[in-house]
């Protein structure tokens, strides 16, 4: 599906919480636009929907996230629940908790992330990507985001979490339409369906778990931790294992798809992927800030606070837009340039400061491995038909990318 560019002089008509908006077009020329004219943009009142303030800079979004005094996700962290009352969540799940709370439980899920745990999980993830990769090089066509994409992160938060394998295929088809959709008209209760049904898995499983104090599974931990003496609740932990399963499903399956798509259409960016001129660690950061898997994130004012130029209210709702901050040209040079050899780069895809991306770790790995198998693996690729975008105002992606992957020559025994 093509994209169609959105021209900034409709800028006060679009609506920016509308999904359609950004599965359909194509908002570069409105990013500018706001970068450098309407820096704090106040978005009107659409229908019963709030107004909010629309940040578009690095900088001002870097001031959001380190003011944590002053700007709370407990009221939610993205538009769709801001803009409704508030997440149902709020005060239990790690992305949209705060003060000591959003530390303890922090640090107990960090514990998860152990060297040796992650060690394990990176092997697992390369032999399950060249698997699949291998897989898709043999048919005539494949589609990238249904055969490879989805099935890598997935399965890395699944160790984490030790879900048994038997169960992931469920979980994928779950979370794929936990926070998106496939196409523009579905029904609001798909989501809530698949919301409901994540948490009542984990709900389930951490019944099995509890009183193993020694298992360093993310599961365990949550069933098994204490917070000022007192255990979980079962809404506490259903919800911070719901936060981590869709967090850690989502980042890295859009920046997957989106990097093979960037990479076929930058065919010298390809060639330096498989010439080694570029590290794979810088490569992913690259990719991971041209793709934008998160379109934005929301916080609410808890007090009066002057961001640069603006001064926002308390009880304000902010929206930062990352797919604008990831192209600000006081902070990348030549922004709208693909660069795998890009350095430094500060991009904000998993967002800054105590509300930092807990798995930020597990999606770099995820990257990197899909880039040396890549150009290990694959000659040539090319896009073979039209993609398809997800519908959503939080999340970047697509839903669908076909693609023939043509394998490199075998050397002769």
């Amino acid at each position: 599906m093509t994209r169609t560019p959105v021209s900034p002089e409709t800028l006060d008509e679009l609506d920016l919480a509308d999904p359609v908006l950004h599965a359909e077009h194509e908002l570069g020329e409105v990013w500018r636009r706001l970068r450098s004219e309407r820096p704090y943009y106040w978005h009107p009142p659409r229908g019963d929907q709030p107004g909010f303030w629309v940040l578009s800079r690095h900088a001002d979004a870097m001031s959001v996230y380190r003011k944590k005094e002053f700007f709370t996700t407990e009221r939610g962290n993205a538009l769709p629940t801001l803009l409704t009352g508030g997440d149902s969540a709020s005060g239990s799940m790690l992305a949209v908790t705060d003060g000591d709370k959003h530390t303890q439980l922090r640090n107990i899920l960090n514990a998860a992330f152990s060297q040796r745990r992650l060690a394990r999980i990176r092997d697992a993830i390369r032999k399950t990507i060249d698997e699949l990769i291998i897989a898709a090089m043999e048919k005539p066509e494949c589609d990238f985001v249904h055969e490879v994409s989805a099935n890598i992160p997935l399965g890395a938060i699944c160790g984490l979490m030790d879900v048994p394998d038997e169960d992931r295929r469920y979980l994928l088809g779950l979370t794929s339409h936990a926070w998106s959709s496939d196409y523009a008209d579905a029904p609001a209760e798909e989501n809530w369906r698949a919301k409901s049904e994540i948490l009542l898995y984990f709900a389930d499983l951490a019944e099995t778990r509890r009183g193993n104090d020694d298992a360093d599974d993310v599961v365990s931990l949550l069933a098994n931790c204490r917070i000022n003496g007192e255990r979980l609740s079962d809404a506490d932990l259903m919800s911070n294992c719901y936060g981590l399963i869709i967090g850690g499903d989502e980042t890295g399956r859009h920046a997957i798809s989106g990097g093979l798509k960037t990479l076929i259409e930058h065919p010298d960016q390809w060639r330096a992927l498989k010439e080694g001129t570029v590290g794979l660690d810088t490569a992913a950061n690259e990719i991971l800030r041209w793709t934008v898997p998160s379109l934005h994130g929301g916080r609410t004012a808890t007090g009066d606070i002057q961001i640069g130029d603006q001064l926002i209210a308390k009880g304000d709702i902010v929206s930062v837009w990352i797919s604008s901050a990831n192209r600000d040209e006081n902070v990348f040079a030549d922004p709208d340039r693909f660069a795998l050899d890009r350095t430094p780069n500060k991009h904000l895809t998993f967002a800054f400061g105590s509300h930092l991306c807990l798995g930020h770790v597990l999606a770099r790995i995820e990257v990197e491995e899909v880039l040396d198998s890549l150009r290990t693996l694959v000659a040539h690729a090319e896009q073979s038909a039209p993609e398809s975008w997800i519908y959503s105002s939080i999340l970047h992606g697509m839903s669908s990318l076909p693609a023939v992957l043509t394998p490199e020559p075998r050397p002769r025994a």
